[in-house]
């Protein structure tokens, strides 16, 4: 096993590196200078503009600012926002929170529907159930995130008026946002209807967010579901007399989440990359929002170190999902 562990970290080292030189390039291909953007509308002379551009560094060689940039990398060191002054790693865990609650709710959401439908689908091969969920699950993933995100606003916000179009609570609530997690905060406010608000602000950005990780493990569920139900051992419990439910959801569907939980585990990365734009539909404060605004406004450490920190989680993601599948399934580790 640490062997096998070993192998799948060698794997960071040259990820690591990679992601770190596309961080640092991305930035700079896009048009814009940052120099300019932090004057905005006043403007300043040549000799400020001179001056700026050799305290940040932007006079010297590509290869020498990507050579100090991995270096405070590698010595923690992300840098500071050109805008607001502060340390990016104080920004991106002041506002990650609001992002991985919205996540983990997203996720939660398209688990709980998702593998019900596979199953369902599964069980019904070929029949009316079947046909209906995965040409649903077809058009949850197919579906633009924007355009979906638009559609909910514009139906259950603007003419039903169910729910809020954007923010994580009501500006009538104020209390201490202790955790980071607003359902948690609501909770501990104990204001009367603190928590009501928080969880209206979440349901549609859940829904957006969570609709394409649903289709997938939908569509995983059903395969891995007919898979297994064709194997000798599940028509040898069908013969000794089980009842289907139990055939389904023991024999069947234990075997058939290995593939399922690998496919949750790399949704994560297409979590972030949808939180990208459904916080800033939603007007949601985490870190995707963070990052769009930060593009704008060409702050050059935030985006660098914000793309760093996301593709670090997704990696670490990716890994757990590798080392879990290797203590399920031996056979993995002696690849």
């Amino acid at each position: 096993m640490l062997k096998y562990l070993a192998s799948r970290l060698l794997t960071f080292v040259p990820t690591f590196i990679g992601v770190t030189l596309i961080s640092f390039a991305f930035i700079r291909v896009l048009p814009g200078d940052p120099i300019i953007v932090m004057a905005g509308e006043r403007g300043m002379s040549e000799e400020r503009y001179a001056e700026l551009t050799t305290q940040y560094g932007f006079d010297r060689p590509m290869l020498a600012q990507f050579w100090d940039y991995l270096t405070g990398v590698l010595q923690g060191d992300l840098g500071t926002s050109f805008v607001t002054k502060k340390p990016v790693w104080d920004e991106f865990f002041t506002l990650f929170p609001a992002t991985l609650e919205l996540s983990l709710c997203a996720m939660i959401f398209a688990i709980l529907i998702g593998l019900p439908a596979g199953v369902i689908a599964a069980v019904n091969r070929g029949k009316f159930f079947d046909r209906a969920l995965m040409s649903t699950a077809l058009v949850g993933y197919s579906m633009p995130i924007f355009w979906w995100a638009l559609l909910l606003i514009i139906v259950f916000s603007g003419n039903l008026q169910w729910t809020p179009v954007s923010g994580r609570i009501g500006l009538q609530y104020y209390f201490p946002n202790a955790t980071g997690f607003m359902i948690w905060d609501a909770i501990a406010s104990g204001q009367s209807g603190a928590l009501s608000s928080a969880v209206r602000h979440l349901i549609l950005p859940t829904i957006v967010l969570g609709t394409i990780p649903l289709a997938v493990i939908a569509r995983q569920t059903r395969s891995a579901m007919l898979e297994v139900l064709g194997e000798d051992y599940i028509r040898t419990a069908r013969a000794k007399g089980m009842s289907p439910r139990r055939v389904n959801a023991i024999h069947a569907l234990r075997n058939a989440l290995i593939p399922v939980i690998t496919v949750i585990g790399l949704s994560v990365g297409t979590l972030l990359a949808g939180a990208i734009l459904t916080e800033t539909i939603f007007s949601w404060p985490g870190i995707g929002k963070w990052m769009v605004d930060s593009i704008f406004r060409r702050d050059y450490p935030v985006v660098q170190g914000g793309l760093l920190l996301i593709a670090v989680m997704v990696m670490v993601v990716n890994l757990t999902v590798d080392v879990l599948y290797g203590i399920i399934n031996p056979k993995i580790r002696k690849r």
